[in-house]
Parts: structure tokens; C-alpha cells; sequence
């Protein structure tokens, strides 16, 4: 064994030390007084090499006896196969316990040198012939006997060779001792015939490790076969690991040991080119697994067959989007990357209705959730819409036009490809589509579809291999992310695709929602042009997918059919190749078509990015490298359209701007995503809409067939086409416009303070064009003070109030108001200088701050990140302009003293500070009675500067141990402002650490230490608001999870800018609930998109801000985007509704409740943030708080809403109910339960309990007191128990089933109020943690 050389080291072998024993005693005093460590260095060197050199030594010896031994051990065995030994010595081994002692002695002490004597004797005796002998001899056997033992006497003598019957005992002497209990022979015995068990076991253990690997390695090789691969019989690792990481999602509900398993760090491949073969996938994936129990492998192994499905499925659908990105490009006449959103969901609709019944049912319903908003569905439609032929018969009123529409559609038509679109069709094509039409209207399905839903599997596969010859015989090439062409014109595309039956019944009830009149469908739906009404489109033929061979080589992208139009024999053939097609979806490629389609499809999807808020056809489209050929030259051309003007204003105005203006382009990298408009669709939305319209089991014939009809079929007006052209161009002239004025606001804003004096501003414009204007800059100044009220108070412009201040001024000027204000910011450009020295400075003051907010941003709602910001950018600031001078920094916020309120009712209570001051400063408190100059800042709401602190008798020190003659330095306080200039804390700044007399605060360090209040203030309600928005999504789904129980979970995701440019964003999961009503708020780390390949439906969601309906993992899953006040989606809702595809009636329109509110109570929390906007109270605590809670705002909401679905009702409305001699108990309990909630004291009476006195209440005064009912006001007695006790019994699903609106508006009506009416009271009055003013009560706490 190797020597170590620390303290376990052989005896004697002692470290040499330091001084030795040469040391005099001076030496040995001077030491003994010198408290420093003698130095080593030479010592430790010496002590190496040594120590080396013995290691070395040992090592060498220990070999050689190691050695000898092995060599001895082989010479014995050697001699045991030669010579085996006597099987006589066994003769002595038997079980006997009592001789045991005295066997074991004799075989040990006395037989191995006995018994060679004895047979030396007896050798001796027969030499001698002694018992041969006639005479006497003079042998004596004893005296033999006793030379021989004295000669070899095993203390002294030279050990002889032994016999075979001499090993033998020697074996049986160690068997006897090992039967011997307590002896070292047993002991060690014991342990080997233990280690030979433990051996035994271990290499049973390793053969079946070996075995169970063999077997999952085999069963991974299976799996591997089911992904898609490429010509190369590769996969992308990227996508392997994706589908590792969400198997974490799929144990989720495991045990915890489990998941720890599961939680293996990977990796990170951010690309598709690093590809694996079927040993590579192999090895890959049993590394990751190979500690997985068998039951959990199992599940691992379920887990990557659906990965592959869910893969083999977006291959399928990412060549759809493909096409509909060629069909956006081609409908985009325009080329400003917008299309018309009403005229396409009009168009869906049309297709939709002229569809035949069986092909419905694969379609979504362009005229319910998801193709059409919430916020387009009109509250009575949401809560009390039950009849689907009246929303039937509503929609197709609105889709006649009127005769100026008509006029419009029937003039010329814009149209930029070659020769036209427009296919007019015969007179027999509408005879033969009106008798088709009739007999799916009157529910009967004509003798074709019969006919073609009896068809054989030969059958489908024949119109498949029609619909792929369409395909072949197109120039159309479709490719993957890495270039490999999935369909070209000469393409057998039609290997790709298999059939299955679809075996989805029809669904009972079909729940319709309508169009709003704002989104009404105002456009011609009949190809011809002419007025389109209600029995014109029900004579137009189903001929969608036939267009003559003139217009298919007009379009050779989406080629619909090579059938020549107009017989009616032709017609029926169409129908039946469409219910053939609707009821066979395409399944799984073939072998031979997995070889040829690529991995990387399904991992390509195009990212079309708003570059503002306000320039929604200013977009780049981040491309894979397969797109880029189509879609970057698209986006060229309507980019350099596009930015026309906004290069000619670059260029014109303001050239020293360039800079700042880029650096805030800069910050402005994590915007990039798609905002929803209700006019227009943009490439993702377009493509999502499109998506989202199919479905997921719709073949490819019928994907090209839907092309081919909105191909056609979109026009659009030179007209149209003039204003949609003004409008982007517009809209792109305000966003650069906004972003001339941010940079001009940075360039007076010289010290990065966040604002600008209002009179200095003022004086400067009044010298526009030499006085002349003040009438005007006066008017304009009073419109901004009524704007925003605080001005006329602080004084200070944001750079919104910047923004909006010189807009009002240009609309005053005479002349052309793009011209006026080019001009007057020309002026005010020109009127401030800044140095290089002055930029450079404001430039990295003004990336401290942003590092401010980025750290709100993505600290996922905590508000450490934020703090710590705050200081890094202080001392930052300190270090690099402030001549290095140690600073002291904290902040303090605002709370009510509950605890001690006689010493006041508001104290300063210390949140955060520099590391230095935490022992003395954090978690302190401060009253108004202490001294101290910060409450004086938070009343006067103005920085205090104090350059002298030894010199100011009303100064707290909050380090008691400091003497008081090192109490000096400088002080400062800064009072941190809300978006309406309410204080709720202080900034506090010292040097006293800092003994350099010349440690003052200069004015540009003040003003920028205004700008670090400002840019906390900003990130510090970002966090209460991502707060309020979780406490309101906790809300939500407790009121869902009671209504929808077919739902299985709920997950709220948040989305984060990204680190860097080429993560946009991230999303982070926050909230969950599950089947069982559990909640869990998530503190795991964010979801990037690189990492997550198989869950890219959650950021198409949040790219295109639609809803999203898929299946992941063979679950369906809903994705519900949250947005903010721009239309960009910051949240969203994955809700995952199990096996099936759709939800029951109820819960389906729960939820849609649910989203619609939640969307509400969003938009109402993020409105409470900006300083333009004051909150608007409803009910009674609010008024007397002043504040709104978050928790009661889903409710509120609520109650809005039925209020006004309440209001609209009248007398009529209530017949049905009236019209009861003996009503249904559930409605005789909710008219009582309403009742009783105005009228505790009816408990009992008749005016309840009698239907024929109950009923008459039903009129416009009981109308009148709902819609003004506030169940939070204090003269408001609700007795709950009364009321949960008529409506215990009534279940959500008997309401529904019932049909009366107004019964399901009063049902909803009456919870609503319950839950307000216990809650508000408890919330307004517990203890804030925070009393920051802002209009919602702030719930924040560091975590």
C-alpha cells in the first residue's frame, strides 16, 4: 500500500521543522515574539522531495513482496496438481464439537512433525528387517523416534518438504479452526465465505445490469425508428434533448426522489446541424436514463413515442404554414405585410359554411373562440348564448352588403400577379352546389358523400396520389430548416402519406358565438362580385377545389385541381374526394417517406417581429436557413417600402440623434413580438389563423383546397389598397417619430435623470420662431396640465408627457402637422449642445439604469435583483464620476404602523441596503417623531441635500458605535415617486464612510440619482404588478377548477425579455393548478426556446399573440395569451384538456368566461401604472381605501359584466320564467336567492316561497337595483348562509342545460356578489406591506 505523506505516515518519520536545533537562544526569543508565520517556501520544497523519494522507495518493496508471494502462491499450486494431497488426512475432520479443542492441537502442534518420524521409523524398521531378524537387534525404535523429533524440531530445524498426507492435514487443521467459535481462523472464514457471496451476487447483479442494458439499448433502437429521419438516417440531437427535458413535465405528479432523477443537467444545443445516428440516439439517451427505475424507463420510453408523433405531426403541419407564408405573400398586394383580418375571417366562414357536414367536423368553427376573439363576443352572447340557429341567423344578416360595398368589390381590383384571379362559374356549377347545399342544410348528406363514405382504403389512397399529383406537377418547393426539400415539383410526395379513419363522431352541440358588429363581415363572399346574400351563397356550387387550367398556370404555387369545371357529374366527384379527404387524416410516413423528409421541419417556424408598438409593418421575420430564400426577400421588399419615409427623416433631420437613437433600438431588442389588431393580420397571425382553422386532422388535399378559395377569393381595391398603403406608412412615421423624440428627451435629459423641468422646456419654445408662437405654447400647455393634473404641481415632464407636450403644441401650429413638429425638433435639438465627454457619460449612466428594469424584468416577481441593481449602479456611478468616493446607500419604503400608532401612522421601514450597513440599517424603522430629515423629503416630495451632516443638529445615525467625530460626511435623500408623483418611499445616500473632506454630492450626481429613484420606482411596480397578476390568476383558476373539472391543468407562463439578441424572450412557469384543485407557485428557472422544441406551440402563442389548440404528448392543450395594453401577448395560459379533443358545452364556455375576465382584470392592473391614466373605483372600499385590491379584481370584473348583460335585459326578457305555474327548482331557487339577497328579512314569507308572489318581482325595478347593487358596501347585510343554502343544490351544469339566459345571468350574478361581499372588508383593512399609492393595494414582499 502507497505511503501517504500527511500525518498517517510510519513511526519515527517526523516533518523537519523550522529553525531546527541550531537555534540560539536570542533566535528562540526574537521568534517567541514575532507573531508573523515563518516562511516555508524552502521547507515545504524540501519536505516534497523527500517524502517523494520514500514514497518511492515503499512503493518498489512493497511491489517486491507483493511479488514474491504471487510467485509462491504458483509454486504451491503447482505442487497440489502434481502431488494431491492424502485424502487419509480427512479421516480427522468430523463434526464433533467436544474433541474439537484437542484435534485442532494435535493436528497443529504434534501430527506435522509426528507423523514424518513415524513413517521415517517405520522406513528404518523395514531397512533394518527388524521384525525379520531371528536375534535381537540393537535399533531402538524409541531412541529413533526421539532423535528424529529433536533433529527436526520446527523451533530450530529447517522445515522439510511436505508429504501429501502433510498438506492434507494442514488443509483439515485450517477447515477445524474455522469451526471454531472466536477464533481468527473463524473470523476470517467467515468473511471470505461472506465476500465470496457478496462476489456471487455482484456478478449476478452485473450480468443482469448487462442485460437490462442490452435490453433498453434494444428498445431504444426500436424507439429511434420511430422518428422521423433524413436522407442520412439522422435526427438533431437538439431535438432528442427537448424531449428529454419535458419528460420532468410527464413525472411531474411522481415521487419526488423520481424527479430528482429525472432533473439531469444537458447540454445545450442551440442548433439542428449537430445530428445523431440511430448508436449515437442510443448511446445518448441510455446515458440519461440508465439510473432510471424500470417503471419510470418505461414511461421515458411512452414519453419519446408521443415526442415522435408529436414530430412526424408538425413536420406535416410546418409544411402547411410553408404554404400559407406563399399564400400571404401572394394575397399581399400591397406589400406592406398586412392582410385585411375581416375580409379573411369573413372568407373562413363562407368556406366553412359551404362545406359539406362531414367535412365541419374537422374544421374549427370560424364563428366561435378561438377564430374569433373574446373581446369581439358581446357579453350576453358569453354568459347567456344558447341558441346556435339564432347566432347562425345573426351572422349571415351581417354578411350581406351594403350597395356602396357592393359597388367597391364589383370595381377594379387590385391584383399584382399576372392576369386574373377571379374565377367565374357557370350556371350548372351553381345548380349542382345549390342541390348539394340543400341537402346538407336540411341535415341529410347526398348519395356522393354517402357513397364516399362507404369507399374502400384503395379508394382514399387513389385521390391521395391525385392530390400529390397536383403537387408534383407545381414548381412549389417546400424545404426544411436545413435546406432538404420536402416536396418539389417531381416529388412521390404521396409516400408521405397514410389514411386513418376518423373516428370522431359529430359533436351533439355545436356552441356558436358571434361576430361583434365592429368585427362583422362586411365583404362580397360571392366570386362573381355581385351582391352576396343569404340564398346566393347557398346556391354557389362546392366547387373549392376545381379552377380551370388557365388559372392553374397562373398559380403555380397552390395548384387545386387538374379537373376542367362545369359539369355537374364533376361536382359530385368533388364532393365525394371531400368527405373522403375529411374523413381520412393523414398518420404516419412510410419508411421510405421518413428518408426523405428532414428533421428540422418541425422546428422551423417563421418569427415575424413587430420592431415597435407603434409600427406594426415594420417586421423582420427571423428566419431558419430553409426560409430564408422565400421569406427574407419578401421581407426586404415590404421593409424597404415600409421605411421609405422613415430613411428620408433619418436623413433630414437630426443626424447628431443617430447614436442615442440606436442605443435605445438597442433596449429595444426583447420587443419582437407580433401585436394583435383586430383590422389586420400580420405573416404569423395569418398563419396561425390559418392553422388554427384547420385543425389538426385535415389532409392535404383539403389544406391546398382552403388555399386555393381564400387565393381567389381575397380582393382588394385600389382604394383599399391607397389607405392600407397611407396607414402603415403612418403608423411607421409615428413610431420613428416616437423614437426622434425619446432620443431628443435623452439629449436634454443630460444628467439621466428621467425628466425634464417643465418651465425650462417652456422658456425654450418660447422662442420658437421668435416669440411669435406663445399664444399657442400657452394653449398647448394647458391642454397638457388637464392631461396629466400632477404637472401643474411637480413640474416635471416624463418623457410620455415629453412626447405628448410637443404633439399638442404641432397640433396647434398652423400648417401641416408633420411638418410642424420636424421643426420643432429641429429647434429643440439645436438648442441644447452636449459634448462627446457628456454623451459618453449619459450613455453609461443610462445602461446602469437600464440594468435596473432588465433586473425587474426577468427576476421572475422578486425584488432582490432589483435592489441589488440599484446599489451596483450607485457605485458604479460613484467609481466612475464621482471621483471613487465610498458611498453608504439604502431604501426605505412607506407602511402603516399598526403595531405602535401612537408614535405615527405612516413610518419609513428600511428594505434594502449596502452590504456595509446591513448590521446597523436593515430591517430599521423610522417615525415621524425620531430625528431625521426623510419624512421632511417624502412631505415636501423634493431631494434634501445636507453637504455638511456634522454641521446639521437633525441627523439619525443609525451606527450607534461610530464615534461622533468620525460622524462626518455628506447626506442626501430622495423621495421615490409613483407614475402620478405620490411618494411611497425614500432613496438615502451618505459618504461617512468616506473621510475625504471634499465627499460631497455635485448637482450632475444628484440628478442622476434622481434617474436611479425613477428607473426603481419603474422596475419596482413592475414587480407589484407581476404580484397583483398572479394573486388575480390565482383568482381565476379557483373559480375555473370548481366549473371545469374535465380540465386537467392550468399553467400560467410569464414572458421575459432575453439575455441576449438572439433570444428574444423566455418564458417563465408561475402558477399551476391541477384536476384536484392544488396550486403551485413554481420557482424554476426559465424556458428557452432552443430548449423546449417540442413545446414550441407556447411561443407561436406569445409570437403570433393568438390562441393556439394542439396536441402535445396525445393530450390536447390550449394556449391562451395574455396581453398587455399594445396587443402583445405577456402572459399566456396553457390549459390542458386531456384525451379530449374538445370540452363539454359549459366548461368549454367557463372558460372562455375565465380568459375573458382574466384578459380584463390584466389589462385594468397594467393601466393602474401609467401616469396618464387615474383608477376608477366601483365599490365602496375602494372609494374610502383609495386603492384597488388584486385579489377581489377578478370578481369585480365578474361583476361588471353581468351588471351589464343584467341591464340589457327588460320585462320580455323574463316571460319564459314567469310563464311557469310550478317552475324547475333550480329556478325557483336562484329568483329566491336574488331575493333574498336584497330581502334577508323575506326569509321564510310568501313573497319568496310562493312562485305566483315570487314571480312577480321579476320586473325593470328589481333590473334596476342589480345593476346598482354594491355587495361591499358597509350598509349591506348579505346573510351567506341563507343564500348558499337555496343555491347549494343547483349544480353549474343543470343552469346550463336549462337554456335561459337570464337565469344563468342571475345564477353567476348572485356568486359574484358572495364572494365580494366576504372578502373586501378583510382585505382593506389588514396591514399593507407596502403603501405605495398607485391604485392597486401592492402585495410585494423580498424574497
Amino acid at each position: 500500500m502507497a505511503i501517504q505523506p500527511a500525518g498517517a505516515q510510519t513511526a519515527g518519520l517526523q516533518c523537519p521543522k523550522p529553525g531546527g536545533e541550531n537555534m540560539t537562544a536570542t533566535d528562540m526569543k526574537r521568534k517567541q515574539g514575532n507573531d508573523e508565520p515563518p516562511c516555508l517556501s524552502v521547507y515545504a520544497l524540501w519536505k516534497d522531495c523527500f517524502y517523494k523519494k520514500v514514497q518511492q522507495r515503499c512503493l518498489s518493496l512493497q511491489e517486491t513482496k507483493v511479488k514474491m508471494v504471487r510467485e509462491q502462491k504458483v509454486k504451491e499450486e503447482k505442487v497440489n496438481k502434481r502431488e494431491p494431497y492424502d485424502l487419509l488426512s480427512r479421516e480427522w475432520f468430523n463434526n464433533e464439537k467436544v474433541s474439537l479443542d484437542t484435534r485442532i492441537y494435535l493436528l497443529e502442534k504434534l501430527l506435522p512433525t509426528l507423523i514424518p518420524g513415524i513413517e521415517k521409523l517405520l522406513m528404518e524398521v523395514e531397512r533394518k528387517n527388524v521384525f525379520a531378524a531371528e536375534e535381537p537387534t540393537q535399533f531402538n525404535p524409541f531412541i529413533f523416534l526421539g532423535e528424529y523429533l529433536m533433529r527436526h524440531n520446527p523451533q530450530y530445524g529447517i522445515p522439510t518438504k511436505p508429504s501429501p498426507y502433510l498438506r492434507g492435514l494442514k488443509v483439515v487443521t485450517e477447515e477445524l479452526k474455522s469451526e471454531m467459535a472466536g477464533t481468527t481462523s473463524e473470523r476470517l472464514a467467515r468473511m471470505k465465505a461472506e465476500a465470496k457471496v457478496k462476489h456471487k451476487e455482484r456478478e449476478e447483479l452485473e450480468n443482469t445490469k448487462s442485460q437490462v442494458k442490452l435490453m433498453r439499448k434494444e428498445a431504444l433502437a426500436i424507439q429511434f425508428e420511430e422518428w422521423t429521419v433524413d436522407v442520412s438516417g439522422r435526427i438533431p440531437i437538439a431535438l432528442v434533448q427537448s424531449a428529454l427535458r419535458t419528460f420532468a413535465d410527464v413525472v411531474a405528479s411522481t415521487a419526488t426522489d423520481v424527479r430528482k432523477i429525472c432533473d439531469k443537467k444537458l447540454e445545450i444545443i442551440d442548433t439542428v446541424e449537430k445530428k445523431v445516428n440511430i448508436d449515437e440516439f442510443t448511446e445518448y439517451v441510455h446515458s440519461y436514463t440508465e439510473h432510471f427505475p424500470d417503471d419510470v424507463f418505461q414511461e421515458m420510453l411512452k414519453h419519446l413515442c408521443r415526442c415522435a408523433d408529436d414530430f412526424r405531426e408538425a413536420v406535416r403541419h410546418d409544411m402547411w404554414r410553408q404554404m400559407f407564408t406563399f399564400l400571404f405573400i401572394d394575397c399581399d398586394y400591397a406589400k406592406v405585410g398586412l392582410l385585411n383580418r375581416q375580409k379573411i375571417l369573413a372568407l373562413l366562414i363562407d368556406f366553412y359554411k359551404r362545406s359539406p357536414v362531414s367535412a365541419q367536423v374537422a374544421f374549427c368553427n370560424p364563428r366561435q373562440w378561438p377564430i374569433v376573439e373574446l373581446q369581439e363576443i358581446k357579453p350576453a352572447h358569453l354568459w347567456g348564448g344558447f341558441d346556435d340557429q339564432e347566432v347562425c341567423e345573426e351572422l349571415s344578416e351581417k354578411l350581406v352588403l351594403s350597395q356602396t360595398e357592393r359597388d367597391i368589390l364589383a370595381g377594379p381590383v387590385a391584383d399584382d400577379r399576372k392576369g386574373s384571379n377571379v374565377v367565374r362559374t357557370s350556371v350548372t356549377e351553381g345548380l349542382s352546389e345549390q342541390k348539394g347545399m340543400s341537402e346538407a342544410e336540411t341535415g341529410g348528406i347526398p348519395e356522393e358523400e354517402k357513397r364516399s363514405a362507404e369507399s374502400n382504403d384503395a379508394e382514399v389512397r387513389e385521390e391521395g396520389e391525385d392530390a400529390m399529383s397536383e403537387l408534383e406537377g407545381t414548381d412549389l418547393e417546400v424545404r426544411d430548416l436545413d435546406g432538404d426539400t420536402i416536396v418539389s415539383g417531381k416529388s412521390s410526395f404521396h409516400e408521405d402519406i397514410q389514411t386513418e379513419v376518423q373516428t370522431e363522431s359529430v359533436s351533439a352541440f355545436s356552441q356558436e358565438e358571434v361576430l361583434p358588429e365592429t368585427a362583422s363581415t362586411e365583404y362580397s363572399l360571392s366570386r362573381d362580385g355581385e351582391p352576396g346574400s343569404e340564398n346566393q351563397v347557398e346556391e354557389e356550387e362546392f366547387s373549392l377545389g376545381r379552377e380551370p387550367d388557365t388559372e392553374k398556370n397562373e398559380e403555380g404555387d397552390y395548384p387545386i385541381s387538374e379537373r376542367e369545371p362545369g359539369s355537374e357529374g364533376q361536382v359530385g366527384q368533388e364532393e365525394e374526394n371531400w368527405t373522403a379527404e375529411t374523413t381520412n387524416a393523414t398518420s404516419e410516413p412510410t419508411r421510405e417517406a421518413t428518408a426523405i423528409t428532414s428533421e428540422g421541419r418541425a422546428l422551423a417556424d417563421t418569427d415575424v417581429i413587430d420592431s415597435k408598438e407603434d409600427a406594426p409593418v415594420a417586421e423582420v421575420v427571423k428566419e431558419t436557413p430553409a426560409r430564408k430564400s422565400v421569406s427574407e426577400q419578401y421581407g426586404s421588399q415590404t421593409g424597404q417600402r415600409a421605411r421609405l419615409q422613415d430613411g428620408n427623416l433619418l436623413q433630414d433631420h437630426c443626424e447628431d440623434l443617430h447614436p442615442i437613437m440606436a442605443e435605445i433600438q438597442n433596449h429595444w431588442a426583447s420587443r419582437t413580438r407580433s401585436a394583435f389588431d383586430e383590422s389586420s393580420l400580420n405573416l404569423p397571425q395569418f398563419v396561425q389563423l390559418m392553422e388554427t382553422f384547420l385543425g389538426e386532422e385535415v389532409s392535404l388535399p383539403a389544406v391546398k383546397r382552403l388555399i386555393g378559395f381564400i387565393k381567389r377569393e381575397y380582393k382588394q381595391t385600389e382604394e383599399e389598397k391607397r389607405k392600407q398603403l397611407e396607414k402603415v406608412h403612418h403608423s411607421s412615421r409615428l413610431a420613428q417619430r416616437k423614437l426622434l423624440l425619446e432620443a431628443l428627451f435623452e439629449k436634454w435629459d443630460n444628467n439621466a435623470s428621467g425628466f425634464l423641468d417643465l418651465e425650462e422646456v417652456d422658456a425654450v419654445l418660447s422662442t420658437f420662431k421668435e416669440g411669435m408662437e406663445k399664444e399657442t405654447l400657452r394653449k398647448a400647455k394647458k391642454h397638457l396640465c388637464s392631461r396629466y393634473p400632477q404637472l401643474s404641481r411637480v413640474g416635471k415632464l416624463s418623457p410620455k408627457a415629453f412626447q405628448t407636450f410637443l404633439e399638442l403644441l404641432a397640433s396647434e401650429l398652423s400648417g401641416n402637422e408633420d411638418e410642424a413638429i420636424d421643426n420643432l425638433m429641429e429647434f429643440l435639438n439645436t438648442s441644447v449642445e452636449q459634448s462627446h465627454t457628456e454623451f459618453l457619460q449619459s450613455s453609461a449612466r443610462r445602461k446602469w439604469l437600464h440594468n435596473i428594469q432588465q433586473a425587474a424584468e426577468t427576476s421572475g416577481g422578486s425584488i432582490e435583483p432589483v435592489y441589488k441593481a440599484v446599489f451596483k449602479a450607485l457605485s458604479q456611478d460613484a467609481e466612475a464620476h464621482g471621483d471613487n468616493k465610498k458611498i453608504s446607500a439604502y431604501i426605505a419604503l412607506l407602511e402603516e404602523n399598526q403595531l405602535t400608532p401612537e408614535q405615527g401612522q405612516i413610518l419609513l421601514h428600511y428594505m434594502a441596503c449596502t452590504a456595509d450597513d446591513a448590521p446597523y440599517v436593515l430591517n430599521q424603522t423610522l417615525h415621524r417623531h425620531m430625528k431625521g430629515v426623510s419624512f421632511a423629503a417624502v412631505e415636501e416630495g423634493k431631494p434634501i441635500h445636507v453637504p455638511r451632516v456634522q454641521l446639521h443638529a437633525n441627523i439619525h445615525f443609525w451606527n450607534h458605535d461610530r464615534p461622533v467625530e468620525e460622524r462626518k460626511g455628506s447626506f442626501l435623500v430622495l423621495p421615490l415617486h409613483d407614475a402620478h408623483w405620490r411618494v411611497f418611499g425614500i432613496l438615502g445616500l451618505d459618504t461617512v464612510r468616506d473621510q475625504c473632506e471634499t465627499a460631497i454630492f455635485l448637482a450632475h450626481e444628484i440628478s442622476f440619482y434622481q434617474g436611479v429613484c425613477y428607473a426603481f420606482s419603474k422596475a419596482y411596480h413592475h414587480i407589484c404588478t407581476l404580484e397583483n397578476v398572479l394573486q388575480m390568476t390565482g383568482t381565476a383558476l379557483d373559480w375555473l377548477y370548481t366549473r371545469a373539472p374535465s380540465i386537467h391543468t392550468v399553467t400560467m407562463y410569464l414572458v421575459e425579455p432575453g439575455k441576449d439578441k438572439a433570444q428574444n424572450y423566455a418564458l417563465r412557469k408561475m402558477i399551476s393548478i391541477d384536476s384536484t384543485g392544488q396550486k403551485e407557485i413554481h420557482s424554476s428557472p426559465v424556458l428557452l426556446r432552443k430548449e423546449n422544441l417540442l413545446r414550441d406551440y407556447l411561443y407561436k402563442c406569445i409570437d403570433s399573440s393568438g390562441v393556439i389548440h394542439t396536441s402535445v404528448y396525445r393530450e390536447y392543450h390550449i394556449a391562451v395569451p395574455l396581453r398587455d395594453l399594445s396587443g402583445q401577448a405577456l402572459s399566456l395560459f396553457d390549459i390542458n384538456i386531456g384525451h379530449n379533443q374538445k370540452l363539454p358545452p359549459h366548461e368549454h364556455k367557463d372558460l372562455q368566461k375565465m380568459l375573458k375576465i382574466s384578459q380584463a382584470a390584466f389589462s385594468e392592473i397594467l393601466k393602474t401604472a401609467l401616469e396618464e391614466t387615474e383608477p376608477t373605483y366601483v365599490l365602496e372600499p375602494e372609494h374610502e381605501a383609495n386603492l384597488r385590491h388584486a385579489g377581489i379584481l377578478f370578481h369585480w370584473c365578474m361583476l361588471q359584466d353581468l351588471r351589464e348583460c343584467v341591464w340589457k335585459l327588460s320585462v320580455e326578457s323574463f316571460a319564459d320564467i314567469k310563464s311557469y305555474v310550478e317552475p324547475p327548482a333550480l329556478v325557483h331557487s336562484i329568483v329566491k336567492a336574488v331575493l333574498l339577497l336584497f330581502h334577508p328579512d323575506w326569509k321564510g314569507s310568501e313573497e319568496t316561497e310562493n312562485w305566483s308572489q315570487c314571480k312577480l318581482k321579476l320586473d325593470d325595478n328589481l333590473i334596476q337595483e342589480i345593476h346598482c347593487f354594491d355587495p361591499t358596501a358597509a350598509s349591506v347585510q348579505i346573510q351567506a348562509e341563507l343564500l348558499l343554502d337555496c343555491i347549494a343544490g343547483v349544480s353549474r351544469a343543470a343552469v346550463w342545460e336549462h337554456g335561459s339566459a337570464p337565469i344563468e345571468y342571475l345564477y353567476h350574478w348572485v356568486q359574484t356578489c358572495l364572494v365580494l361581499a366576504g372578502s373586501p372588508r378583510s382585505l382593506y383593512s389588514k396591514k399593507k406591506t407596502f403603501l405605495a399609492p398607485s391604485g392597486i393595494e401592492l402585495q410585494c414582499t423580498t424574497k
